[in-house]
């Protein structure tokens, strides 16, 4: 995407949270009311405001001028929670990104469909405003279309506000899985600029991590194309996410495995190769 494209992207993006009212800060002792039953169904865009488009940070950060990143340590099922920074050009990177082929997220499942992989390694908080490479804290599986349509115009806003300002926008990213589900169905995006209170950047959305014509087993990041069912010859597997080995469930290796490593797959035997597993020595899946 060139920077015409960007900027022009900004600025609509800019002018429809305007328009949704996002320009002063929430009343004083007032809490965020998000929860997964407030978010309606998706039904083609992309994202929707939250909370009347207020971010809830905390007061004593909302003048803080200090650049700063945080986040939250890999829950039991391998999962992120979520990242928090006040984002300014010092933190921003100075060399191009490196790979994050080595980091594989919670539900990373992935499969081609019309010649373009269905998931990305998604950055929480993008790699153009902390400059994060594969830091598995900070990496979710994510679908083409959130990842590019939903997330990327308000990294690509706060971006260029930062740097064209030299001002700070706190910023956090949530991702929001229901129950044990691998996958997120979405993430919560908030960012508030500092130095203007809010004038310059401020939304409260919500992302949906779906692809269109794509139906996404978010328990455990199988999909399969809308109108059809998953295959009847899939197979249930145990993956290695550390070794990047799969097993039949009942085998030793399987059981012995720790929890952090350990993902349920259910699919064919030539996608995980494809996706770069090798199968068991011992059990021969």
């Amino acid at each position: 995407m060139n920077r015409t494209r960007i900027s022009l992207t900004a600025v609509l993006l800019s002018l429809c949270l305007f328009l949704s009212g996002c320009m002063m800060p929430p009343a004083e002792g007032t809490a965020a009311s998000f929860s997964l039953e407030d978010i309606p169904a998706y039904a083609g865009d992309p994202y929707v405001v939250i909370d009347d488009n207020q971010p809830d940070f905390p007061e004593e950060d909302r003048t803080s001028t200090e650049s700063f990143e945080t986040y939250s340590p890999l829950d039991a099922l391998g999962r992120c929670g979520a990242a928090y920074a006040n984002v300014g050009q010092d933190l921003m990177p100075t060399e191009d990104r490196g790979s994050i082929s080595s980091v594989t997220p919670s539900g990373w499942i992935n499969k081609e469909y019309d010649g373009e992989y269905l998931y990305n390694r998604c950055h929480l908080i993008g790699f153009q405003l902390t400059g994060e490479n594969a830091n598995e804290e900070n990496l979710i599986t994510g679908t083409r279309y959130m990842n590019v349509d939903g997330m990327l115009p308000f990294e690509n806003l706060v971006a260029d506000y930062v740097k064209e300002t030299d001002n700070h926008v706190l910023y956090r990213v949530t991702p929001v899985f229901e129950g044990q589900n691998l996958v997120a169905g979405g993430v919560q995006m908030e960012a508030w600029s500092v130095e203007d209170a809010g004038d310059g950047v401020c939304f409260n959305v919500y992302v949906y991590n779906v692809q269109p014509g794509i139906t996404i087993d978010y328990a455990t990041g199988e999909s399969w194309q809308e109108g059809t069912e998953p295959a009847d010859g899939d197979v249930t597997y145990i993956l290695n996410t550390n070794s990047h080995k799969f097993h039949d469930p009942d085998c030793a290796g399987a059981a012995s495995m720790s929890d952090a490593n350990r993902q349920e797959y259910t699919g064919s035997r030539e996608d995980l190769i494809a996706q770069g597993y090798t199968p068991c020595g011992q059990c021969d899946p």
